[in-house]
């Protein structure tokens, strides 16, 4: 029951979330009058505050309560979105922005170290991906019924969204609260994977994180597997997620020439396929060990930038590759979503869970942010073809981090007698 709610927690905050993303841009830049630079920085605000708040959240979430932790978070978003809703003036907009983005990211780490500690064994990837399916759907439904009541064209347009967006977050924590109250039940402990299953010691509920943040840094990149998985999480990230917003959009209307609706069936799409093959996904693959899936998020991504290759050789079939693209990369997103954060709780020192998917939170937000500067640079050269091959190449480098982690996990497990983490920290 607790983590049925916590993928409903989940879902119903990306539901605000999705009432709001979609037009905040548009809203500051021409709605409001401040401007793309203005609208611009917010966006980059929204990402500063995410990065400076998911290490942060994680470290709390070792320390004390990690349900404390995820309904603070959702609170503090709360209060940004709402915020938004009296801002009239770029300053109050500016830091709103911030605030929203440090209560949405710091909710993260905390509610993964939760899954963690509420499930066990091959339910993991289970609750994961379920919870990923629900945040995909809360987005596309918050974004679909924001269609109907934003109204671009007044300085009072957004207030539904920003309302909803408030609302969602505080619904999220009380369903979380509800579940940190409820009877713990037993946790499932079946064979798995041992990398998988590696039941995190690092997570009891009497868990208390020691040392500082630096500490902990140092002894997150001293685990050589963890240092591989870095690699990996930054190379996909930059590999899709961080131009899912901006560059591939971009890269539609301005090399592709497509339709401004096509972008908009394509996001459709992406989520579309994610809700219908989730599960199907990982039932194929839960035999599968978690670098091997990362190596195979790595292949569609290649194969999906190829697609859009073609597509720039093909103007009549432009509009259709680009709407496959998207399908294509969300084959991906079903196998990266669920194995990725059970992969690095797995791998973490012990009393550093939380702390250790605040630190990749923060590298995936971080270079995340940093797609949309590379996409403006290179797509404003009209250098489609080197935005293309550059992304080729970074999912190529993600394959080649998935095989060396694949390569030092197995490695480790065939030495004898000897237990799975402590030779991972070797």
């Amino acid at each position: 029951m607790r983590a049925r709610l916590l993928i409903i927690a989940s879902a119903v905050a990306m539901l605000g979330w999705g009432t709001v993303l979609p037009y905040q841009y548009a809203y500051a830049a021409t709605t409001r009058g401040w401007g793309a630079v203005l609208a611009a920085a917010a966006s980059s605000l929204f990402s500063v505050g995410a990065l400076l708040a998911a290490p942060l959240g994680g470290r709390l979430a070792d320390r004390v309560s990690p349900v404390a932790v995820a309904v603070g978070a959702k609170a503090v978003a709360a209060a940004g979105a709402a915020s938004l809703i009296w801002a009239d003036a770029p300053q109050t907009f500016l830091m709103g922005m911030f605030v929203f983005g440090l209560g949405i990211t710091a909710a993260g780490p905390a509610q993964s170290v939760l899954v963690l500690r509420w499930v066990g064994g091959t339910d993991r990837r289970r609750v994961f991906a379920w919870q990923f399916t629900g945040q995909a759907l809360g987005m596309a439904v918050g974004a679909f019924a924001a269609g109907y009541v934003v109204r671009l064209d007044r300085a009072d347009g957004m207030w539904p969204a920003f309302a909803a967006a408030a609302a969602g977050f505080v619904l999220s924590a009380l369903l979380l609260l509800v579940a940190g109250v409820l009877r713990r039940e037993p946790v499932r402990r079946e064979a798995a994977l041992p990398e998988l299953d590696q039941e995190p010691s690092a997570v009891p509920e009497s868990l208390v994180g020691h040392g500082g943040a630096r500490e902990a840094l140092r002894a997150i990149w001293a685990v050589p597997a963890l240092r591989w998985t870095a690699l990996v999480t930054v190379t996909l990230a930059l590999g899709f997620y961080a131009q899912f917003e901006s560059g591939l959009p971009a890269y539609a209307l301005t090399v592709l020439d497509v339709h401004e609706t096509t972008i908009g069936l394509a996001a459709a799409v992406n989520c579309v396929v994610i809700i219908v093959l989730q599960m199907l996904v990982v039932r194929l693959t839960a035999r599968r060990d978690g670098a091997t899936l990362l190596m195979g998020v790595g292949v569609v991504w290649t194969i999906s930038w190829l697609v859009l290759a073609a597509a720039a050789l093909a103007p009549e079939l432009a509009a259709t590759l680009f709407v496959t693209t998207f399908g294509v990369f969300a084959v991906g997103e079903t196998m990266y979503a669920p194995v990725l954060n059970p992969l690095t709780a797995a791998l973490a020192p012990s009393g550093l869970v939380g702390t250790t998917l605040g630190v990749f939170t923060a590298l995936q937000t971080g270079f995340s942010a940093v797609g949309p500067l590379v996409a403006g640079v290179i797509l404003g050269a009209g250098l489609g073809g080197l935005f293309v091959g550059v992304h080729i190449v970074v999912s190529v480098v993600a394959v080649f981090g998935a095989w060396r982690l694949r390569a030092v996990l197995r490695a480790h497990r065939s030495a004898v007698g000897r237990p799975v983490r402590t030779a991972l920290a070797a």
